[in-house]
């Protein structure tokens, strides 16, 4: 039987549904592989490695949550371009995406694979998503990878903060003080 790269591809978006309901840390084949009224074993066969399943999972929500950043529209400038990116970061499908990304980080920082690699592959998609908006909100070509990398860093900490219960208003009050924050880079 040949490996069929339809199937793989379909696989991989089911796949990623599941992963981004259920979470990543603990996945388990079986339960996924009854999502997708097959195997785990045919799960191998298709993808090579449970890891390299990941890795496609993982590539498959980032690019959702980019497809997100590139269908904004344009915003009224940096400052509104920090409001309108947090609401994106916290709507669906993003936010699923994002808490997943959050998994495969702290997967990552320990060097874990297939983490690590993933991560930073998608950390330099998302940061030319952040950087594409910003500069289609008429931020300076060159301020704007700047400006991506401090609200990218920021909202990664809010994401962490997200499961805490943190009084929704200082959420509120520290994506304006990033606002604040970044548009003094100007």
């Amino acid at each position: 039987m040949a490996k069929d790269p339809q199937r793989r591809a379909a696989w991989t978006e089911v796949a990623t549904d599941y992963v981004l309901a259920h979470g990543l840390i603990g996945l388990s084949l079986r339960p996924l592989a009854a999502e997708l009224d097959t195997s785990d074993r045919m799960l191998i066969y298709h993808f090579g490695s449970k890891d390299a399943l990941v890795a496609d999972v993982l590539r498959c929500s980032n690019d959702r949550a980019v497809a997100q950043l590139a269908a904004l529209p344009p915003s009224n400038g940096l400052s509104d371009a920090v409001g309108d990116l947090w609401d994106a970061v916290q709507s669906a499908p993003a936010d699923r995406c994002t808490r997943i990304y959050v998994e495969a980080s702290a997967l990552g920082l320990f060097g874990q694979e297939p983490y690590a690699s993933v991560v930073r592959d998608a950390n330099a998609v998302w940061t030319a998503a952040l950087v594409g908006h910003l500069v289609r909100s008429g931020v300076a070509a060159d301020l704007a990878p700047r400006a991506a990398e401090l609200i990218d860093a920021a909202f990664m900490g809010f994401q962490l903060d997200l499961p805490l219960d943190i009084d929704p208003a200082a959420r509120l009050r520290a994506v304006a003080d990033l606002t604040t924050a970044v548009t003094a880079l100007a």
